[in-house]
């Protein structure tokens, strides 16, 4: 084997489920013939569009281009309105205007036309084709190419009209992504839709080479204080002033208590009723004299910035008041970072945090809501176990595993070859480095930190010597 040599991934037997980081055993296939990269069109609002798919379709992007190496090219078609336009990077082949009626079946044509495009993967939810469903599912029902329908909202208990619409583009796409459950049992057993056509892949996340919080804390301003978070692009449906109602009566018991209101009013909001949430939130802070307790950072921070917020906190908050809400990007980003979360019951949360991952209250109760921030800030063991396993958990939703996911399932969809060539990413050697003492190496670690009480023993000093020697 030969540094150079491309690595050839089987295609997994099982697309339903929970990947593990390279669950499907790289081997080189010399039988297979030399193909061309496959072209994928991402259909969905994409950077500079400020919105939580747009995040998660260029995270997607991007992990697959560095988990595979010339298996694919991707190229963008971004969605927008008549009343949001944007200069998108060069990846951004097309747009289409979802609010005019006849970009759908002149954009369908184009792609159609497209020899570079062999698979359209399309990011759905519903509020982008909010009243232009018929013309979307013209759009849909025009295209020749196969097409992959990632639902990230799904809702129970479906009108008629709304069973008959989700049914009928299940009919057009050749396989559905959803990234819970729940959502998966939702549409098997309301909408009728066959299992076997829905894969379930979890919504990625970054993996976070956890710095120290004290020294986060120091550089943000924030020693000495005990740190509640949320974070997203505010609307009324975020319900920030559950938290804000539940502040008074934890200050008074701890008033080294920060809440950090991370995120800018989505550009929708703002076009729609400019910024009367902000200030309703900003009066209710007046109100309650929480001015020192309270700090909105009203931007749409870099992902490096955001990332090293979320390490600082000591409780993440997610309070939104949308019981349907299938899935959030948030949510998973504070779990990334071992955040201990207290969330309202939406499916993502109750999949992901039972069995000792965190604490479910009831929607806008800020009663319960107080009494569960107390419960943690009381209670340090508790928040480290609820930290702990919920980086076990999230692990295997890392964005390299979304990326095996769906290249695995590409193959199964593209009607032709694809030779799926795994990148080898460098060897990080910074976990041998701190947990090498001029000793030796210590035997254990509480994630990426060194456990000094563990000790050393000579078998695992012996393996980590041919392990550095072969390196």
């Amino acid at each position: 084997m030969t540094t150079d040599e491309p690595y050839i991934i089987k295609q997994s037997p099982a697309l339903i489920g929970y990947p593990v980081l390279r669950n499907d055993i790289p081997v080189k296939n010399t039988l297979r013939k030399q193909v061309k990269a496959k072209g994928i069109l991402v259909i969905s609002s994409y950077p500079p569009r400020e919105c939580g798919i747009a995040t998660y379709s260029q995270d997607l992007v991007k992990a697959l281009e560095k988990t595979f190496d010339q298996s694919f090219t991707f190229m963008i078609c971004g969605l927008e309105s008549t009343q949001e336009k944007h200069m998108y990077p060069g990846e951004v082949k097309y747009t289409l205007d979802c609010n005019d009626p006849s970009a759908y079946l002149q954009r369908a044509h184009d792609i159609n036309e497209d020899e570079a495009v062999d698979m359209v993967l399309l990011q759905h939810e519903f509020g982008l084709f909010d009243k232009a469903e018929d013309h979307f599912m013209q759009f849909l029902t025009s295209l020749r190419k196969p097409v992959v329908l990632v639902f990230h909202t799904v809702l129970p208990k479906p009108t008629p009209w709304l069973k008959n619409y989700v049914y009928a583009l299940s009919g057009v796409a050749v396989s559905l992504i959803v990234m819970t459950r729940a959502a998966e049992k939702i549409l098997v057993a309301e909408y009728g839709i066959h299992q076997a056509s829905v894969a379930v892949i979890p919504h990625g996340t970054h993996l976070v080479s956890h710095a120290d919080k004290s020294i986060l804390k120091k550089k943000y301003n924030l020693s000495g204080k005990f740190i509640l978070t949320t974070f997203g692009l505010l609307s009324s449906g975020k319900s920030i002033e559950t938290t804000l109602k539940a502040l008074p009566a934890i200050i008074t018991l701890h008033p080294e208590v920060v809440f950090l209101v991370i995120g800018k009013t989505h550009p929708s909001v703002v076009k729609q009723e400019g910024y009367a949430y902000l200030n309703k939130l900003d009066a209710l802070v007046r109100q309650h004299k929480l001015e020192n307790h309270v700090q909105f950072i009203h931007q749409y921070l870099p992902l490096p910035e955001l990332l090293e917020y979320l390490q600082l906190t000591d409780i993440y908050l997610f309070t939104s008041k949308d019981p349907h809400q299938a899935v959030s990007g948030t949510f998973s980003y504070a779990l990334s970072c071992g955040c201990p979360i207290i969330s309202t019951p939406i499916p993502h949360a109750l999949e992901v945090l039972q069995h000792d991952a965190g604490l479910v209250f009831d929607f806008e109760d800020h009663n319960q809501l107080g009494e569960a921030i107390l419960q943690l800030i009381k209670d340090d063991e508790l928040r480290v176990r609820f930290s702990e396993n919920a980086l076990h958990r999230m692990a295997p939703t890392a964005w390299e595993n979304a990326a095996i996911a769906h290249a695995n399932l590409f193959d199964k969809t593209i009607a032709a070859d694809i030779q799926l060539r795994y990148r080898m990413p460098p060897v990080n050697l910074d976990h041998f480095k701190r947990l090498t003492t001029a000793f030796g190496m210590i035997q254990f670690s509480v994630i990426n930190k060194p456990d000094n009480g563990s000790g050393y023993t000579l078998d695992d000093n012996a393996r980590a010597l041919i392990a550095i020697c072969q390196h």
